[in-house]
């Protein structure tokens, strides 16, 4: 006879779940639990899906503090030079590098302005003159004596025509717009009203007709310097003369207190 009690026991008994405590029917901690082959095999998609998830968790974030970096955050290094130029200004300034100190009994230099001025168009033309005085070889004194052109004697028109030859270079004994000396412009004036005069300073001084300064009008001669120099007068205390070498035919103030009038034509 077949025992069918006990058999089935022990059948029950082996199909249970190992992962079961056999007395009293609790579940084994995970820890504790043998592994077992069809498990393994549901369990790694899972263990896939948790390890993607884990990257996504941790790149994503990444990713988007990435792209909404503002642009203000970046802050690019500076140059070199820049930077080494700022330290030197600053270090310059703490220690005062360029304050001097000045002795309060310090002489100071007096400065002045150098005066510059521009050609006048009057200084233009004068200096075109002498350009074309320079090759002068129209008529001399000699010439004018003989044949005068203003016969009419006047002391306004001898101030006027010796007022034409502004800008003609002084030359020690010329007597020719090529150039005049002083006593040689005197004379060739006076010669264009048939006035023949020595070439001489002091003698054109000393046969003059001579004057009261308060009386002088313009066109009469002006002698200075103890008779060693002397011009035509234009009034307002100044005479146009040939001054010294260098100089040219130029009108200026009368600068020797001594100076005397003589008049000729009358």
């Amino acid at each position: 006879m077949t025992e069918v009690g006990p058999q089935k026991t022990t059948e029950l008994q082996n199909t249970a779940p190992q992962n079961t405590a056999p007395q009293n029917g609790l579940e084994i901690p995970a820890a504790f639990r043998k592994p077992v082959s069809p498990s393994k095999r549901s369990n790694s998609p899972r263990r896939s899906s948790i390890l993607g998830l884990a990257v996504v968790a941790v790149v994503v974030p990444g990713l988007f503090a990435t792209v909404a970096l503002p642009a203000y955050a970046y802050s690019p290094p500076q140059s070199t030079a820049a930077g080494e130029a700022t330290a030197s200004l600053t270090h310059l300034t703490q220690i005062n590098a360029q304050s001097v100190i000045v002795a309060a009994d310090a002489t100071v230099a007096s400065a002045a302005r150098d005066a510059f001025s521009a050609t006048s168009e009057a200084e233009l033309l004068r200096a075109q003159l002498a350009a074309s005085y320079s090759a002068y070889s129209g008529p001399s004194v000699r010439d004018y004596l003989a044949n005068p052109p203003y016969p009419t004697f006047s002391l306004a028109q001898v101030a006027a025509v010796a007022l034409q030859y502004q800008g003609v270079p002084y030359v020690y004994g010329g007597a020719t717009p090529a150039g005049f000396d002083c006593s040689g412009f005197v004379m060739f004036v006076y010669a264009q009203f048939g006035i023949g005069l020595p070439h001489s300073a002091a003698a054109q001084g000393s046969i003059g007709t001579r004057i009261d300064p308060a009386a002088a009008l313009p066109g009469d001669v002006v002698v200075m310097d103890g008779g060693s120099h002397d011009g035509i007068y234009l009034g307002g205390g100044t005479f146009i003369d040939a001054p010294y070498a260098g100089k040219t035919i130029q009108v200026r103030p009368i600068y020797d207190n001594n100076y005397y009038i003589v008049r000729f034509g009358i």
